[in-house]
């Protein structure tokens, strides 16, 4: 008889957590998950899910303007309802939820609704049980940061964004990440008159600076007002809106302002300070191979520790985890360095492996092959949207180490593309498959002369 209630206590029934939980209960683990929110965490609830739901949504504003090149005529305007994307979304998250649920359940795992926190290296307190555990697993995610300024109380953060009670004709997102960039695109296509306010030179660091670019040209040309170089210095409430003053002496009334200004662990009251459980300068985590804290018995993973915070990542590090812990083999290592991405700005972009500017600085010398197209597509719509595809090739061994998409379901594409590049294909293999035609995506095959070396 175990010493202990469980062998498994995860906190936090998000993607990682719940993955975590059932698959330890697979292999005859007695597993507990407590959950103080909602079930499925930031991805299924104010996450992936929902912003690509009203990505979709947004799309339609385009696709009705393209119609008319290809013979359809719409005999009125579009007119877009807001209310009714809004509660069909609230409709699809609450089946989602139900689904986690089921799964849970049918694992044999126990769910316990509330915030447990860490007593000791293996017992937690949650809804007034003290629960002891052989290992206790830290999977409860991300919480938005909203910098400080006069009128910070004014913003809404990206959990809140969704559910807004009216539609802002006038909306400002303050931001240089992915979820800015989104939110961005994602209310201009829908309707609203939207402004990007971010204090660096180009949103999204860290991508490939060509696609970078690419982006900010097509989102200008969509209508999306960016503003680079600057920042939010005050926000007061005036009549009908919200006056917005930015560092560069700028004034914009709108009527929501969303704070896309980052996510940090959500940590706290979970007493691991209490135990003097390491974390890094930005207050993640720290892990080993084995997804072990400077507290053994204490794991992490997901979006509180120091990798990608992507839901596949999650998913991914918990099934290595559940091996490590309750399997018979050591798991190999997660390969965080070629993992594909997209971002659902519009247009979309994908991308996988290395940028140029981090291939340059690795490599003797490489081969950079890229395309601008104007789709086929938008050969007959009118749409001045152009599509960017683009391989990085080491030089030396011909090997494909990085490949980036900005058009059209970008992330669908890539998503192929990314399994060559983890399997390190190279560029004569590339070239030795044969394309699809007529499609956008035949370009990653028929790339031939370098743009650049």
């Amino acid at each position: 008889m175990s010493e202990f209630d469980y062998d498994l206590f995860v906190i936090g029934a998000g993607s990682g957590g719940v993955r975590a939980a059932r698959t330890a209960a697979a292999t005859g683990a007695r597993v507990a998950v407590a959950e103080d929110r909602y079930l499925g965490g930031t991805c299924v609830n104010v996450g992936c899910v929902p912003k690509k739901l009203y990505s979709y949504a947004a799309h339609f504003h385009d696709s009705f303007e393209d119609a008319g090149g290809f013979g359809w005529n719409l005999p009125e305007a579009p007119t877009f309802d807001w209310a009714t994307l809004r509660d069909n979304k609230i409709g699809e998250i609450k089946r989602l939820n139900g689904i986690y649920g089921r799964l849970l359940d049918n694992a044999g795992v126990r769910l316990i609704n509330g915030r447990a926190s860490v007593v000791d290296a293996h017992h937690v307190s949650v809804g007034g049980e003290t629960i002891s555990a052989e290992k206790i697993l830290v999977a409860v995610g991300g919480w938005p940061w909203v910098p400080d300024f006069p009128g910070k109380e004014l913003t809404l953060d990206s959990n809140r964004v969704f559910d807004l009670d009216s539609f802002p004709e006038r909306f400002l997102v303050l931001g240089g990440g992915y979820i800015a960039v989104e939110f961005a695109s994602i209310f201009n296509g829908l309707g609203s008159d939207t402004h990007l306010i971010y204090r660096g030179d180009l949103f999204l660091r860290g991508f490939d600076q060509e696609v970078r670019e690419f982006t900010r040209d097509e989102m200008a040309k969509k209508g999306v007002n960016l503003h680079f170089g600057t920042n939010i210095e005050t926000i007061e409430k005036v009549e009908g809106g919200l006056k917005v003053t930015l560092t560069s002496g700028e004034t914009l009334e709108v009527d929501a302002v969303l704070a896309a200004t980052g996510r940090r662990p959500h940590l706290e009251g979970l007493g691991l300070d209490k135990l003097d459980v390491a974390t890094s300068d930005d207050g993640k985590l720290k892990i080993n191979e084995r997804f072990e804290t400077s507290v053994p018995s204490i794991l992490a993973l997901g979006d509180v520790t120091d990798g990608p915070e992507l839901t596949p990542v999650a998913l991914e590090e918990a099934m290595k985890l559940v091996e490590h812990h309750f399997g018979d083999t050591t798991p190999a290592p997660l390969d965080y360095e070629r993992i594909a991405t997209a971002v659902f700005c519009h247009p979309n972009i994908g991308t996988v492996g290395l940028s140029e500017e981090a291939a340059r600085e690795r490599f003797d010398a490489i081969r950079v092959y890229s395309a601008d197209f104007r789709p086929m597509k938008h050969t007959l719509s009118g749409s001045s949207e152009r599509c960017l595809m683009k391989l990085i090739v080491d030089d030396a061994s011909d090997v494909v180490v990085g490949a980036h998409m900005v058009g059209d379901e970008a992330g669908e594409v890539i998503q192929g593309i990314a399994i060559a590049v983890r399997a390190g294909l190279t560029k004569a293999q590339f070239d030795q498959t044969v394309g699809i035609h007529p499609t956008g995506a035949e370009e990653f095959v028929t790339m031939r002369t370098p743009t650049r070396n």
